[in-house]
């Protein structure tokens, strides 16, 4: 086998491999999600309490992130993503543990700071993967990424409705996940440090370009977590609709984000980052409009299938651009995860509380001018479709093929 055929058959295995471990992780995150009412009855916390609680994984992801890099650069790669998402999976068991307020906040705190390093970890192999492909495919692996939620969320479901204690579920779920992250990061690729290349700073500012590029992805996180979390209510109390409708609409709206970053990478490829940005910055806008003078449930509905097509792919491109925005990838790459963590984390508290100054219309009338500045300043990607190398550059990096 030749070098380059060699190189060729690892870089496609260490793309699906990676694309199963940003499965794994979407799971552990859906698996969690369905369970929080019996973690907030075990630990006897009320909704406020509860609220103070939800805050501690951003916090801990947003301290943990800038870690990532130097972990990397000391163990490699592949062990760190290994010891990484291993120990994201195991922390999925503590949230039902907490027998109170303060232990919940802790594990919490534990949970989101796994979670973070996990994240940037996945994302940097997952860029470095793309840059030897040549073509996008960043879009497609946080497709994968809302598929394991999907299924993690899935069981969840089920474990509740059969009333099962969330101690034993996630026990038995960070198990079965840790076993399949590890398995499958047995063959992403094992990316080392040069011996003269400089370890990243424990913590550092990211560079100014990862902030721009962030700013980008504050603007989609903040619209996705506002429909994430409004839209059933949105429904039910603006357009009076029963409880199942306004369920599905939350749905609909996962599913279709899913599916559009599936089949994301195609139309990057075809038109680039910038104009995929703007194009979909369009769309979400125009399914905020719809939301905003809804009337009858289904123009609602459409309105956030639209913003869902729109945003869909604009994070995993904000990632992609951002590990080819300087010398430090796992920096860049960590300064925008913080910002979408904080984006996400500031949405649903933002939304409810101008709504309770205003109305729920003019919450999502500001998610709308958002979705209007993805259109706006889609430009700052540009980096990603300037860098992206063709397939077989010459200086691509061949590995030795003997094993």
């Amino acid at each position: 086998m030749s070098a380059v055929v060699y190189e060729q058959h690892e870089v496609r295995r260490a793309r699906y491999a990676v694309a199963a471990v940003f499965a794994v992780h979407g799971a552990v995150t859906g698996s969690f999600a369905t369970r929080v009412p019996w973690i907030q009855d075990h630990a006897g916390v009320g909704a406020g309490q509860l609220g103070l609680a939800l805050a501690f994984p951003a916090i801990g992801a947003s301290v943990a992130m800038p870690l990532a890099g130097r972990i990397s650069h000391r163990f490699g790669a592949r062990t760190a993503l290994r010891g990484l998402i291993s120990l994201w999976t195991l922390a999925l068991v503590l949230p039902a543990l907490a027998p109170n307020l303060w232990t919940l906040c802790l594990a919490l705190f534990v949970y989101g700071a796994t979670a973070g390093m996990a994240d940037v970890a996945m994302n940097a192999l997952g860029v470095e993967v793309e840059t030897r492909l040549g073509k996008s495919i960043m879009s497609g692996l946080h497709g994968m990424w809302s598929v394991g939620t999907l299924v993690g969320a899935a069981a969840g479901t089920l474990a509740a409705h059969l009333g099962s204690d969330a101690r034993l579920h996630h026990a038995l779920a960070a198990a079965a996940l840790t076993v399949l992250g590890l398995v499958a990061c047995q063959w992403v690729l094992d990316l080392r440090p040069t011996e003269d290349e400089e370890p990243p700073p424990r913590f550092a500012l990211p560079p100014r370009s990862a902030l721009l590029i962030g700013a980008i992805g504050f603007c989609a996180v903040f619209a996705e977590g506002a429909a994430l979390d409004w839209s059933a209510v949105y429904l039910r109390d603006q357009l009076e609709t029963s409880a199942g409708l306004a369920a599905a609409c939350t749905t609909g709206f996962m599913l279709t984000m899913a599916l559009a970053r599936l089949v994301g990478d195609a139309v990057v490829n075809r038109f680039g980052a910038v104009r995929t940005v703007r194009a979909g910055g369009v769309l979400a806008a125009l399914g905020g409009l719809l939301i905003v003078v809804a009337n009858h449930p289904v123009v609602a509905m459409g309105g956030f299938a639209l913003m869902g097509l729109g945003i869909a792919v604009v994070v995993p491109l904000c990632f992609a651009a951002a590990g080819r925005s300087g010398p430090n990838p796992s920096l860049a790459i960590a300064g925008v995860a913080t910002i979408t963590y904080t984006s996400g984390l500031i949405a649903p508290s933002a939304i409810g509380g101008l709504a309770q100054v205003t109305s729920l219309v003019v919450s999502f009338g500001l998610v709308t001018v958002l979705a209007c500045g993805l259109a706006v300043f889609a430009g700052v990607l540009r980096t990603a479709e300037r860098d992206r190398p063709k397939v077989g550059r010459p200086d691509a990096a061949v590995p030795d093929p003997r094993p």
